[in-house]
């Protein structure tokens, strides 16, 4: 493994229960990254999803992709540390099969392009080699402390979409 946990937590600001990647297996700069997540009976959203039948949720699992995409990311950021990326858009995303507790998740993902604060990643998800998920991310990297205006923030959400849109193709 080229980074645990402990390693992932010095580029990402996400903490446990958030911290959706255990381990990085494999890095190519500014090209590609394999994360993996070991899903665990443990995890506090299986209490009610579902009871029973437990299953991680999809948005979860799009959430671990956009963090091994994070890590790929701002490993070439200088001044990550002062960095945020937030999520701008999600296209395409399938989910094949549920992932559930004992799996170990796979996840790689594609670094598509990256335009000023945008870039935009594809990613596959996978549990023994069976395609779990896959989707196209793209996000926008901030400044830590800018403000945040919460009276416009679905226009400012809207307006950064149609931007990195318009930037990214």
């Amino acid at each position: 493994m080229l980074m645990d946990a402990v390693a992932i937590q010095k580029l990402l600001p996400h903490r446990y229960p958030f911290l959706m990647v255990d381990g990085i297996l494999e890095v190519e700069p500014l090209k590609r990254i394999v994360g993996i997540k070991n899903v665990s009976i443990n995890e506090s959203y299986f209490q009610g999803h579902f009871p029973g039948k437990p299953v991680m949720p999809g948005v979860l699992i799009i959430e671990a992709m956009a963090q091994t995409g994070g890590v790929l990311c701002l490993m070439e950021v200088p001044d990550r540390e002062k960095k945020l990326l937030y999520f701008v858009a999600v296209d395409d995303a399938r989910f094949r099969r549920p992932v559930v507790p004992g799996d170990q998740l796979r996840i790689e993902m594609n670094l598509v392009s990256w335009r000023r604060d945008f870039c935009k990643l594809e990613g596959r998800a996978t549990v023994d080699g069976n395609l779990c998920a896959e989707a196209t991310l793209m996000c926008r990297m901030i400044d830590r402390d800018a403000p945040v205006d919460s009276a416009n923030s679905s226009a400012a959400a809207e307006s950064t979409a149609t931007e990195s849109a318009k930037v990214l193709k």
